[in-house]
Order: structure tokens, then sequence, then C-alpha cells
């Protein structure tokens, strides 16, 4: 079969997941805009890969003090438990939309890099993330995921932001 003559390979695009209500919001938006409207078609034309960044027990022990590290196992099985609980509740609301071709992963690291690095490695077209409308203090604190992706993403970054109501 000629080049010219082959299906479109599918768009893909990577959406970063956790247990926040602007992530939530923004995967519905990704979904009611960007998916949902074709998946009727023969073929979709996005891929969807949900990101989940797990960060690590030593990066949430940190600030906690001496004796940190006797809980350490604790805190991995809980950090764990909730990557595993916001990928299906994820899955689950894909699922509702009758979107089931997902791939879902969870990889431990800053959210920043693992987000950057799932560009990369899933040739993405698009990454989209929520905006958790922090204020300058709390972003220069703790910074921002969608900014740092926003300059340093091998592609188009779309930030999702929750309306307020």
């Amino acid at each position: 079969m000629e080049k010219s003559m082959e299906e479109p390979e599918q768009k893909r695009i990577v959406v970063g997941v956790d247990d926040s209500e602007q992530s939530v919001y923004a995967l519905e938006w990704t979904l009611d805009h960007l998916v949902v409207p074709f998946i009727h078609a023969d073929r979709p034309p996005f891929k969807l890969f949900l990101v989940h960044a797990r960060p690590t027990a030593i990066s949430v022990l940190r600030m906690a003090g001496p004796g940190a590290a006797e809980v350490l196992p604790m805190v991995e099985l809980d950090l764990k438990r909730i990557g595993n609980r916001s990928l299906e509740q994820a899955k689950a609301l894909c699922h509702s939309r009758s979107v089931d071709d997902v791939e879902i992963e969870m990889v431990e690291g800053d959210a920043r890099n693992v987000l950057c690095d799932a560009v990369e490695k899933h040739t993405a077209e698009m990454l989209v993330v929520g905006s958790h409308g922090y204020g300058a203090i709390k972003r220069a604190v703790l910074g921002s995921v969608s900014d740092y992706c926003a300059h340093h993403a091998k592609c188009t970054v779309m930030i999702v932001k929750k309306p307020k109501h």
C-alpha cells in the first residue's frame, strides 16, 4: 500500500491526572471537546494517555524531620494507593463517555518532569493539564506544573481552568 493511501496515525494527547477537582475537570473538558464528538468515527483522531506523576515518599517526608524514615514504607504505599485511585477514576470517567481506548500510567517523580517526559515518550501533539489557580506566593513556593510544562513540553500545552461559580 502506498504511503498516501494509509490511514493517518492517530494524534496523541497526554492528560495529567491527579486527585484534584481541577484535574478531573481538565479530563472532562478534553473528553467533551476533543474526543467524544468523534467517538462514532471509524477511527477517532485522538489517542489518550492518562499520566499520574507520583511523588517520591522521600520528597513527601523531607519536611517531616527526624524519625520520618520509619514511616517511609507506609507513605510509599499510600502514594501508590492515591495514584491508582486517581487513574481508576479517570479511566471510569473515560468509560462513562464511551471512550475505552485509553492508556494509563503512573510514573514516580516530579509532575513537571514526568509530564514533559511523557509527551516525548508518546510523541504527543498535545499535553492537557488542569490549572490549580494558585496565587503568586503559593505558585512561587510550590512551582506551577502548568507554567513549567507550557515552557518546556515539546508540544502544544492546553491549560484548562475550571470556571469559578
